[in-house]
């Protein structure tokens, strides 16, 4: 919800808003969020596949440009439409629904690149908005209690989603330095759950066997699909530059999660972590990536000051009470019996043992 600001204040609402990613759930919705909005004269929503029917209903007066922000012609559809303010929702993480990690990669980074390249040469571009990640600190050992806006991550992440939003991060503080009259704002998102979005870590307590890792219970904070989305439309509308941390208050441990959400924890040997979880990569059941398989042992807790303090906003949502939304909304249950349970426990703990 937001509350008043001591930091900058509002400038008059954009006139021409493009979103990227508009087929996922926060580009879609956000899309959507703003052309409910009478003040904004235009919103397009690009994606290289079409939004489901449900979402291009919702969608209402938002056009959908089917475009790949890879492809130079990007420009095109950016000084055509003379938008003045871009929010770039299109960022994956995961491999799996993008075609591969090096088809993530290109898309991320390379896609991003482009997007940029066109910002720079549209003269209306005044406002630039990226959904980025609290990844870009890494999980580790060596962790402080809290990471805030200053701080850099111990270890450097090495490749996957984390990775590419350093690297992008970065190509936009290149971009304000060439396009100083262009505001650019960076939002680093936790792990959002919901009763609506669909993400590793909501497949993730969805298991009724949920492998972790043995000896180690991740500090997690997380944040609810309605909070995210407010934060985009507020970062859109409003001329608030700098970096912020976006997370909901509070902490849960993944132990204390996985028992709300009413599934049974299997701890595996630190070696094995990894078979499993390509073991059920390969199955299609989650998509864990390196950098998820490292928060899994580590956890990570952001400061949320600035957010607060000079953005003006407080999530509605603590991080206990988002993660007790996803649950009855999706109303999750032990699905398997006493006899199944311990079968399947059986079986994660003999593919670790095989695997390791």
């Amino acid at each position: 919800m937001p509350v008043t600001p001591s930091g900058p204040q509002p400038l008059d609402r954009p006139s021409v808003v493009l979103v990227t990613g508009v087929s996922r759930f926060l580009g879609g919705n956000l899309a959507a969020r703003l052309a409910a909005d009478p003040a904004i004269e235009r919103v397009l929503g690009v994606d290289t596949v079409p939004p489901s029917r449900d979402m291009l209903r919702r969608m209402g007066r938002a056009e959908f440009v089917r475009a790949d922000i890879r492809n130079p012609l990007i420009s095109k559809v950016i000084a055509g439409a003379g938008v003045d303010t871009v929010v770039h929702a299109a960022l994956s993480a995961s491999p799996g629904s993008s075609g591969g990690r090096t088809a993530m990669k290109e898309m991320n980074v390379i896609g991003t690149m482009q997007l940029l390249a066109a910002c720079q040469k549209a003269e209306r571009v005044r406002r630039v908005v990226l959904k980025s990640t609290t990844a870009v600190y890494g999980s580790g050992s060596r962790d402080p209690a809290l990471f805030d806006e200053s701080m850099t991550p111990k270890d450097l992440p090495s490749g996957g989603y984390a990775k590419d939003a350093a690297e992008i991060e970065g190509y936009l503080r290149g971009f304000a330095r060439r396009r100083p009259d262009v505001g650019t704002t960076v939002l680093r998102f936790c792990n959002y759950v919901g009763p609506r979005i669909d993400t590793v870590m909501t497949r993730y307590f969805a298991l009724p066997v949920v492998p972790t890792v043995l000896g180690f219970d991740a500090r997690m904070q997380l944040l609810h699909e309605e909070d995210a989305l407010a934060v985009l439309e507020r970062a859109a509308t409003h001329d608030l530059p700098g970096v912020y941390n976006v997370a909901a208050d509070g902490v849960l441990m993944l132990s204390q999660a996985i028992r709300r959400a009413g599934q049974v924890q299997v701890p595996v040997p630190s070696p094995a972590v990894g078979p499993v979880g390509r073991l059920l990569r390969g199955a299609r059941i989650v998509d864990y990536s390196p950098e998820q398989m490292r928060f899994l042992h580590f956890g990570r807790v952001v400061d949320t000051t600035r957010l607060k303090e000079r953005f003006g906003f407080a999530p509605r949502w603590t991080t206990v009470q988002a993660f007790d939304d996803y649950v009855r909304g999706r109303a999750l249950r032990p699905v398997l019996g006493r006899a199944r349970l311990e079968a399947a426990e059986r079986t994660v703990l003999r593919a670790a043992k095989v695997l390791g």
